[in-house]
């Protein structure tokens, strides 16, 4: 598809039923969940397990093709938890794994693809007993996740950090880096002094932002008639 042929009354639709589904059924599976939490395509969010909780204005944009799966799973250790901040962005395809703990900052993104665990998962001698190999992972305030990058048991991230695409990190990033490699490895730094602006301004005002938002999709989809919408669901034409 070229363009989005979609009536702007029906993305309302759409957009409205999404909500419904999003409070009726994946806001419950969470142990706790903020306000304004916002899910594209929530069928396509997979959560499995306890002590999962995200904070205020969440946005998490999940995908037919790219699912994504927060998962907890307990052990006789250790019950695995998911702890994600307020003001955060979570791409497709974004898999977070915990049998112990994965704690994730407020205003934080992170990109499609990214795996996070806090766990080897089966050891290197013993492979029959799970989740014997396991270190908390911690992401701070304001850490950008570029894609594809996997981080592993026991990180550390430190505030305002990026990690760049592709990238296995393996030990700590201090704050106000920019890490990229595998392993990952500081390249640059970032100047705390400067002004930074973080994902929670454009919830300062949250009710002005999601009119906006709508605004938008009026403007983009205000012309498109529910005749050729159809028209394009059967037989669609090169300009599509």
């Amino acid at each position: 598809m070229r363009r989005n042929n979609t009536p702007y009354f029906v993305k309302r639709i759409c957009t409205a039923i999404n909500r419904f589904y999003v409070k009726r059924f994946i806001a419950p599976q969470f142990d706790s969940v903020g306000a304004g939490l916002d899910i594209g395509h929530p069928r396509h969010l997979v959560i499995f397990g306890h002590n999962i909780h995200i904070g205020n204005y969440a946005q998490i944009i999940a995908a037919p093709d790219n699912c994504i799966r927060l998962t907890t799973w307990p052990g006789k250790q250790y019950s695995g938890e998911i702890s994600i901040g307020n003001y955060c962005l979570i791409s497709p395809g974004v898999r977070i794994s915990a049998a112990q703990s994965i704690r994730i900052g407020d205003n934080c993104m992170i990109a499609a693809n990214v795996y996070i665990s806090d766990s080897d998962w089966h050891g290197i001698y013993n492979r029959i007993r799970p989740f014997r190999c396991t270190k908390p992972v911690i992401l701070e305030n304001n850490v950008w996740l570029g894609e594809s990058v996997i981080v592993n048991k026991g990180v550390t991230i430190g505030e305002n950090s990026v990690v760049g695409a592709g990238s296995v990190v393996t030990k700590d990033i201090p704050p106000n880096s920019i890490a990229a490699g595998n392993p990952a490895r500081i390249i640059k730094s970032i100047n705390p002094n400067r002004r930074m602006l973080k994902r929670e301004l454009l919830f300062k005002d949250a009710e002005h932002y999601f009119y906006n938002q709508d605004q938008l999709d009026r403007y983009v989809l205000g012309k498109n008639s529910i005749w050729n919408w159809l028209r394009y669901l059967i037989a669609p034409r090169k300009n599509d």
